[in-house]
């Protein structure tokens, strides 16, 4: 909670704060803590900084090194929160912008065998058209699907509008299913859902991953039209951007102004406990060799993922948190990244990348998306036809063993995997061309932005707001993506509001 005390104690010097967590949404409160006047402890389990927005080396045969990004590798521009972060930090002539050639969809053959690739709509939110004339969207949709996609653009608007007065949970399976139809459903958003919130769209909540969306629909009669008018709403240009050198720096950029601000930054140390004290809270830890301690703290800041933040906050919340509160594990992910040496790639022949239909075989493709890295950001480029490829595996509703390709498979496996599927992806044989390749995989990587979800965040943040000092921020709470952790970190621990 933002407590209204001030920073500073006229008698015991500055306030102490504990940040529990090292990755993105920990190392900015952090910094925003220090800069209100806090002397800050932030505790980190693991070796590394950054969590999703590490850094990855990757060594290659002739002695260089690429760093790559081990999780994200690009921020919306829908929001200034992670531009005006880029400002502060000095990084602003490092912003770069993707290739515009655009992306890819992977989808099912004729008779669901095989698959096809076909362009993305070029105007698009969640795989959703805003251009019914579009050619692409012609060309994957086929001509009964769009015939019925264009019934949105003189469908009565009322359920919508009930539903934004109402303000209960809508899915985005329930709007575009209503207004546009199965096939764009299952052709245009499901493989976008799939790939990029590893979720189903009809568990998938429409106000986490579109805000404002609702009422762009309700507001101009149309779901194209919404989609078309919050597309020119936007920032011109791409809407993504990332740094040169990767997503990393910035971590790297945050981590060096904690330590210019005086931050304890602490690695290797486990938060096991959060106890109510006198002017306060305590955080129980244990060290890597075991070593147990206390600190004590006017203000803890948990920003680890759900369920550890749960563990923590469960035993102080006096049953007013439940189990139907504690967040799910998020979807595994598993991310393989091939270093190719291929001439074949150099045309981009699937432009930055593709996302794969969930209804394509695991047979046939096992990855639910690919990015061509080399050819979304130039500053990849290293040698004469070398190419980066990042293939993306796990997704919600795969089975629990290691019968579909993803988190739970071998990396031996799932790297020969990748290669296979990034040449049916590529139409490029990369048989023999790889130099170089790695696995990256996470665990409660992309929390479940359902509609059972965002009532549990209510519920937590609610009680949240009543407790002093305390607060939890991160991708759980926020949802996915840099700029909305971001402006939540902002929003609920920025400098001022302390």
């Amino acid at each position: 909670m933002r407590s209204g005390t001030e920073a500073h104690d006229g008698h015991r010097g500055p306030r102490r704060a504990v940040v529990v967590g090292g990755g993105i949404s920990g190392l900015l409160s952090a910094w925003e803590l220090a800069r209100s006047g806090h002397e800050v402890t932030l505790l980190e389990a693991t070796a590394t900084l950054g969590g999703c927005v590490a850094p990855v080396r990757a060594p290659l045969p002739d002695g260089t090194e690429l760093v790559l990004d081990a999780g994200a590798e690009s921020f919306a521009v829908r929001t200034p929160a992670v531009r005006g972060l880029i400002e502060e930090l000095g990084l602003s002539d490092a912003v770069v912008s993707p290739n515009p050639v655009g992306s890819w969809m992977y989808l099912p053959g004729p008779a669901g065998g095989g698959g096809r690739a076909v362009r993305s709509p070029r105007v698009g939110i969640l795989g959703i058209p805003g251009d019914l004339d579009a050619p692409e969207v012609a060309e994957a949709l086929g001509a009964d699907a769009l015939e019925r996609a264009r019934r949105d653009l003189a469908l009565p608007v009322g359920r919508w509008e009930r539903a934004l007065r109402d303000g209960g949970p809508v899915t985005v399976g329930a709007v575009v299913r209503d207004r546009m139809g199965e096939g764009v459903l299952q052709v245009l958003v499901a493989p976008v859902v799939a790939g990029v919130h590893s979720a189903d769209p009809d568990t998938l909540d429409l106000r986490t991953v579109a805000p404002g969306l609702l009422e762009a629909l309700v507001a101009e009669g149309s779901l194209a039209r919404a989609v078309a008018a919050r597309r020119a709403a936007a920032p011109p240009g791409a809407l993504v951007a990332s740094l040169r050198g990767g997503m990393n720096t910035l971590t790297a950029a945050l981590a060096q102004a904690l330590r210019d601000a005086g931050v304890s930054v602490r690695t290797g140390v486990r938060a096991t406990g959060l106890d109510r004290a006198a002017d306060g809270w305590t955080v129980s830890a244990r060290t890597q060799d075991g070593t147990h301690e206390t600190l004590s703290a006017g203000r803890v800041v948990l920003a680890t993922d759900g369920p550890a933040a749960w563990d923590l906050l469960a035993p102080v919340a006096g049953g007013a948190l439940t189990e139907a509160d504690r967040p799910a594990e998020g979807a595994g992910v598993a991310l393989v990244t091939l270093v190719a040496d291929a001439a074949g790639l150099d045309a981009a022949p699937r432009g930055t990348g593709l996302l794969v239909s969930p209804q394509v075989p695991a047979d046939v493709v096992g990855a639910k998306a690919m990015t061509h890295v080399t050819a979304k950001w130039d500053w990849v480029r290293t040698a004469p036809h070398r190419h980066v490829l990042r293939l993306s595996y796990g997704r919600v509703t795969d089975a629990p063993d290691a019968s579909t390709p993803g988190y739970g498979t071998g990396d031996r496996e799932l790297l020969a995997r990748a290669v296979t599927d990034a040449t049916t992806l590529t139409g490029v044989d990369l048989a023999g061309a790889v130099v170089h390749s790695f696995v990256v995989r996470w665990r409660s990587a992309l929390p479940a932005a359902t509609t059972a979800h965002r009532a549990a965040v209510r519920s937590v943040r609610d009680w949240l707001d009543g407790q002093d000092g305390l607060d939890a921020v991160g991708a759980w709470l926020a949802g996915t993506g840099l700029a909305a952790v971001v402006g939540d970190v902002r929003r609920r621990i920025g400098a001022g509001e302390t």
